[in-house]
């Protein structure tokens, strides 16, 4: 999608009716990623900010929130067109390549090493120059009921009709295991024990929670599954393998889950939102799902039915073994910025160690140097995990980086949303997702 003229006349009006109360003078504008824990601690910490003494009028921040559907494609427009109508703008590991071109490096300052650490911060760089300040590292926790699945382990009946139901559904018996260690059938045995349409006697009614909108992001929390069974998109010589088995296997496996009813019949229009809410409401025993997600699924306060009984583990393991999804959000300097003295300063300050745990402590996701992250494992356990899981786990696929790489999940989306929604055949979805690949990943 792209911006025309109406639109950019639109977004101007935006602009004077999003600043956050008391900033009406402001002039830094900062465009965030919108939704989720990473709005909520952007819009905290920008508070914080345009509190701190000797902040002036003019080097206040106000933020602007596009929404998430087409929010990259707008982008571009915007920036291509030489756009003044934001000085900060969110970018993301796989698309910094897309965007360096309409931005500047910024100096981070010292600081910003001890806060993040260097490997981190290479998440925001191209071609060795610094593009952006790390707010968010952004990977797939499975979050699951320790509740539901404590008394399933205690109970022989229960295992008998464990064993049943994979037996029946996945042609091999299978017992109940401790979620840390998971294969996906594993996990799919269990989506389907805790289903009502499966088993009747289910405490809750569903089994997980599928992301499956034809939604871009939603191809990043899928594709772990296949990737653990060795797919990837290109292999060595650059030749697309997306109709790989692999790729089969967990296509296959999402669509098995749907049909049968382990996750809610309208989880063909579910993305994070969705998920949250039907897990969170307690309806689900397990769901894959965003790190971004655990400060409210584990918190009791705002997330009463499920905050205290929700255990997190790395997503399952294939025959490959675990892998997690991996990249990074984080603001960056637009070239036609109106205040890049007071977006600077502002990036700056972000990458302290006192922001940076303001964004911690607000919801946010920053993965910090171990020495910081420390100060809030008490409170945030979870950025621990984080850490753990990224170094043990992450993955980029081959050409997740490109130019076209969003435009690859555009395309993964449309054909395996239309294959789990019965509109094509497994083969044709993986024939056109093969050929349309083909084309974005020319070299």
């Amino acid at each position: 999608m792209t911006l025309n003229r109406t639109s950019l006349s639109a977004l101007a009006l935006l602009l004077a009716s999003v600043a956050l109360p008391g900033t009406s003078n402001a002039t830094v504008t900062v465009l965030g990623w919108p939704g989720g824990s990473e709005e909520t601690a952007l819009r905290a910490t920008a508070e914080a900010y345009n509190a701190t003494a000797g902040i002036s009028d003019a080097d206040k921040v106000e933020l602007l929130f596009f929404n998430r559907e087409g929010f990259y494609d707008k982008l571009q427009a915007d920036m291509a067109a030489g756009s003044t109508a934001f000085d900060i703008n969110l970018v993301a590991t796989y698309s910094i390549g897309r965007y360096a071109p309409y931005m500047e490096p910024v100096d981070l300052g010292s600081d910003a090493a001890k806060t993040f650490g260097e490997s981190v911060l290479k998440t925001m760089q191209f071609d060795g120059k610094q593009y952006g300040v790390p707010t968010d590292l952004s990977l797939h926790f499975m979050y699951y009921r320790k509740d539901l699945i404590d008394a399933l382990m205690k109970d022989d009946a229960a295992k008998a009709k464990y064993a049943e139901i994979s037996k029946q559904y996945l042609g091999k018996e299978l017992q109940p295991k401790d979620p840390d260690n998971w294969t996906w059938d594993d996990w799919a045995a269990t989506a389907l024990y805790f289903s009502k349409q499966v088993n009747s006697e289910s405490p809750v009614r569903y089994g997980t929670v599928l992301q499956m909108k034809n939604l871009l992001f939603n191809m990043m929390v899928f594709q772990s599954l296949p990737r653990s069974y060795g797919a990837d998109w290109t292999d060595k010589d650059g030749n697309v393998t997306v109709d790989s088995d692999a790729y089969k296997t967990g296509l296959e496996l999402y669509k098995k889950l749907y049909d049968a009813g382990a996750s809610p019949k309208d989880s063909l229009s579910y993305e994070y939102a969705e998920t949250n809410a039907a897990y969170g409401a307690g309806q689900a025993a397990t769901a894959l799902q965003w790190n971004a997600a655990a400060a409210d699924l584990t918190n009791a306060e705002k997330t009463p039915a499920v905050g205290d009984v929700t255990g997190i583990v790395a997503p399952p393991a294939g025959p490959n073994g675990r892998a997690d999804h991996i990249h990074g959000l984080g603001l960056g300097l637009n070239k036609n910025a109106k205040n890049k003295d007071g977006a600077v300063k502002f990036l700056k300050w972000l990458a302290t160690e006192d922001a940076a745990l303001l964004y911690a402590r607000s919801g946010g996701s920053p993965a910090l140097a171990p020495d910081v992250v420390a100060k809030v494992a008490k409170e945030r356990p979870d950025l621990v995990k984080l850490g753990e899981f990224a170094s043990r786990y992450g993955y980029v696929m081959n050409g997740a980086t490109s130019a076209n790489a969003l435009s690859v999940y555009e395309l993964q989306a449309k054909e395996f949303t239309g294959y789990w929604s019965g509109q094509q055949s497994l083969d044709d979805a993986l024939a056109r997702a093969k050929a349309g690949m083909q084309d974005l990943l020319k070299k």
